[in-house]
């Protein structure tokens, strides 16, 4: 049991790291503009499948160039990110800012469906195994069993992401911008904030960490349909535990459930899904707001 404890702080600290990556986009699209997109679950999927494609038709034509598959997975992740942020936002989000959640996460559930059969139609229904980027970097010995460097990049990836976040909002006067967008869009706007512009970028780079989640996951999984809907449950658990709209408490949640996934994993496998939804029922119960989550004044 001790020589495993090792290996698990690393698998719970890559799952950790991967559904922070995939969660935060999420957290930040709720903290800013209170849209709870359903559809996240999808920007991961497309940009899981958009990198499988990609590598799968370069590996084809270039069998020699494999070491530029590295590069597949930020141009898939940027090109399918924009495109489904910017058609998401002008023709569906824009026309209910301002409505009840409800009807939010109903047109956003709506979209989850779409695309999840649009990616039938795009992809088919064959699995994809993008594993050329994960191999290329090798694995490294640890205490005489090899890991792969691959799962470890992630964990500094998703660092940098968490204090790329901490250091616009709390030094840049972007950040302090949006803090005021988050507290109170009707002041921000009294004051000549162009809060439109605010929620576009926001829901742009909130879609773009979706769709870089389901870029890395790729080499890592076998892409297949339903993946997105996996995916949007966990994330959920994630920022719920963390407390909706904190970029940091999706951290923390992310980690309180990677932790707790691979324990039960590595000792009892049965209950890998149920502890998930276990730890969040914990937190929960304590702090209904989440870890960091903040009680909210509803306006009548």
């Amino acid at each position: 049991m001790i020589n495993s404890i090792p290996f698990i702080i690393l698998d719970s600290l890559v799952y950790g790291s991967w559904l922070f990556l995939v969660a935060s986009g999420l957290t930040l699209i709720y903290g800013v503009m209170k849209v709870l997109n359903v559809a996240h679950g999808s920007l991961y999927a497309f940009g899981a499948y958009s990198t499988a494609w990609l590598i799968g038709w370069f590996i084809n034509k270039f069998p020699d160039l494999e070491i530029f598959t590295f590069l597949i997975i930020p141009i898939a992740s940027l090109t399918v990110g924009i495109i489904l942020s910017l058609f998401i936002e002008k023709f569906f989000l824009k026309k209910i800012y301002f409505r009840d959640e409800i009807v939010i996460v109903l047109v956003t559930y709506g979209l989850f469906l779409i695309f999840e059969d649009a990616m039938k139609l795009i992809f088919g229904t064959s699995s994809y195994l993008p594993y050329q980027p994960r191999m290329l970097l090798g694995n490294i010995n640890i205490f005489g069993l090899p890991y792969v460097i691959y799962d470890l990049a992630i964990i500094i990836i998703a660092i940098l992401i968490w204090y790329l976040f901490y250091f616009i909002m709390k030094y840049t006067k972007i950040g302090k911008l949006l803090l005021t967008v988050i507290s109170d869009r009707e002041i921000s706007l009294a004051l000549g904030i162009n809060v439109n512009k605010f929620f576009i970028y926001t829901f742009t780079i909130g879609c773009l960490l979706g769709c870089l989640g389901g870029a890395i996951s790729a080499p890592m999984i076998s892409v297949v349909p339903g993946i997105g809907v996996e995916v949007i449950v966990l994330t959920f658990a994630v920022v719920v535990t963390g407390g909706l709209g904190s970029v940091s408490g999706a951290a923390i949640g992310a980690l309180l459930i990677g932790f707790a996934r691979t324990i039960a994993i590595f000792y009892a496998p049965q209950f890998e899904l149920f502890i998930v939804f276990f730890v969040m029922a914990v937190i929960l119960s304590f702090k209904p707001e989440g870890i960091f989550g903040k009680k909210e004044i509803r306006k009548i």
